[in-house]
């Protein structure tokens, strides 16, 4: 038995045979051309293939994983269309007389490069986008295509690194589970296999090994441990795991419709977060009670051109109509850092992520900012909508958001159209002035979101997408916590409620101190609303709240 250590990315116990998934190394022959003019037709030919699939592609991952996690696909497509990319390539073409293949590798690989180099790790991300993409167009221009599964019964599939649009294309009645030799925890690749909820393991350096291909493998989402060849005591020890694990999940389906009450009877709300209408069927089957956050962006990012008043209002229409009621929380147009839109012509920035981005664009550009609330107020009337401001640092910002609301409102009665003039009106907590300043924040709204993502990032000035400076990123930094503690201390002496939206909602080694702290909402992914919910059944926060607290506040180490 050989045993390889990786990172689990996404938990489960997968038994099967692996499959190794080698790329077939397509060398480029370079050639010189005379006809630059058919050679350029090919490229064009091969460029408009590509966007096809691209956008097959992206209804096939929006259906399977949501709108979200297809969104990479869309961005694939915007990069095939990127003037520079196509200008560098034909200049290839015409200036060194290249054959098309050539042009687009030595292209792909000029762009990697200046990618790789950058000190921004979203920048440095697109390398791969782009070696993706390009390698798309070589594989048309070469009548070559990707490699699917081979076997007809379900197997392990094994992988140097797994591109989004590899992992889409897959069969994936045919897979058990995935293992990488490379990948981050936060590649678009692990993010597809937690939504697609498929026992994930990255890190894995060892498993492409030739000899390993067909062998029988045990992968342990959980830990991150993958046992080739294994033993019989390997084997029923993972069994017993697989089955534990198997049984916990039906226990937790036992679960839908039992209010989260802790057994000393204190009450929280369990919201779902989704980027889009299509991922509510998911939210209501996991027994959320409403939405906390619904991301409204990406109305914006699957567009080239911007949303109107009335298509964005039929989507929150449709949403509060799907919630029959509850709770749903939408937050207002959050791009710039790491979410870019051509079409709003943002001027470049140094560093994206301390610019003008999410509310600092709303009101700068009031128009833009106008058009939403108009649509979520007139959606207000068909449902229980709330909206929430992101990326707040002043009193005066809200004070300037409230008139502005103020001002949608006048006109929407002027023009006799329906609204609820009761929306509760709320904000992000995502950076450490709001943090510091939220007694005075809570005299201005109706609830506080806190965005833990990038209240870490912003806390600890750490890069969290940036590998390099994972190893400094402490999510559970008593800085953060203490902050949220304050946060919900704050909300609470001016009468309103605290939530969490952010990653470390979803961290049920938190759930004990979140409510020790008297965090009235938890807002996480779908798939988490069960055994949060289940944490808090089992939990008397009488009995450990000053412990857990005096540990916070008094003796941290």
């Amino acid at each position: 038995m050989v045993t390889i250590h990786g990172q689990g990315v996404c938990g489960g116990i997968a038994f099967g045979k692996l499959e190794l998934l080698k790329k077939s190394v397509k060398l480029v022959q370079k050639s010189h051309i005379e006809d630059t003019k058919r050679e350029i037709q090919r490229f064009e030919q091969a460029k408009e293939k590509a966007s096809q699939q691209l956008r097959e592609l992206y209804e096939k991952a929006k259906a399977e994983v949501g709108e979200e996690n297809a969104m990479i696909f869309d961005i694939h497509s915007m990069m095939l269309e990127d003037e520079d990319y196509i200008s560098s390539i034909k200049s290839g073409i015409t200036a060194q007389r290249l054959n098309a293949e050539s042009a687009v590798a030595m292209t792909a690989d000029n762009f990697a490069h200046m990618f790789a180099s950058m000190d921004d790790s979203y920048m440095q991300a697109r390398a791969g986008d782009v070696r993706d993409i390009s390698e798309r167009i070589i594989s048309i221009l070469a009548n070559a295509s990707m490699a699917g599964i081979s076997s007809d019964s379900p197997v392990i599939i094994g992988a140097r690194d797994l591109a989004p649009s590899e992992t889409v294309q897959l069969d994936k009645s045919k897979i058990l589970a995935f293992v990488t030799e490379e990948g981050s925890s936060n590649s678009h690749t692990s993010i597809l296999a937690r939504t697609m909820n498929i026992p994930a393991v990255i890190g894995a350096v060892g498993i492409m090994e030739d000899i390993f291909n067909g062998t029988d493998i045990i992968v342990d989402g959980f830990t991150g441990e993958i046992y080739v060849n294994p033993d019989m005591h390997t084997v029923l020890k993972m069994q017993q795991k697989k089955q534990q694990s198997d049984e916990q999940n039906k226990l937790l389906r036992k679960l839908r419709g039992v209010e989260p009450k802790t057994k000393d009877g204190q009450k929280i709300l369990l919201y779902a977060n989704i980027g889009s209408i299509e991922d509510m069927p998911s939210v209501y089957a996991n027994d959320a009670m409403g939405i906390g956050l619904f991301r409204s962006e990406f109305i914006y990012l699957e567009r080239k051109s911007f949303p109107t008043e009335d298509e964005q209002f039929e989507i929150y229409k449709s949403a509060a109509q799907k919630a029959i009621g509850k709770r749903v929380i939408i937050r207002t147009l959050d791009i710039g850092a790491d979410k870019q839109i051509d079409y709003f012509q943002m001027p470049k920035e140094e560093n994206p992520a301390m610019g003008v981005r999410a509310i600092r664009i709303c009101l700068s550009r009031p128009n833009i900012f106008k058009t939403q609330l108009r649509a979520l107020y007139r959606a207000s009337a068909f449902g229980n909508i709330a909206i929430m401001f992101p990326m707040i640092t002043s009193v005066k910002e809200v004070k300037q958001i409230k008139e502005i609301c103020s001002e949608v409102q006048n006109e929407l009665k002027s023009e006799g159209i329906h609204f609820n003039p009761d929306t509760e009106l709320g904000i992000m907590i995502e950076t450490p002035a709001a943090a510091i300043i939220s007694d005075m924040l809570a005299k201005e709204v109706d609830f506080f979101s806190i965005g833990t993502n990038d209240l870490t990032q912003y806390t600890l000035a750490v890069d969290r997408q940036n590998p390099l400076a994972e190893a400094f990123c402490d999510i559970k930094h008593p800085a953060i916590l203490r902050m949220i503690h304050t946060v919900a201390e704050n909300a609470h002496k001016n009468g309103i409620w605290a939530g969490i939206c952010g990653e470390l909602a979803g961290d049920m080694s938190l759930t004990e101190l979140f409510l020790a702290m008297g965090i009235d909402e938890l807002s996480v992914s779908p798939g988490l609303i069960l055994p949060i919910k289940q944490k808090i059944l089992d939990t008397n926060v009488s009995e450990i709240r000053d412990k857990l607290l005096n540990k916070l506040l008094n003796k941290l180490e």
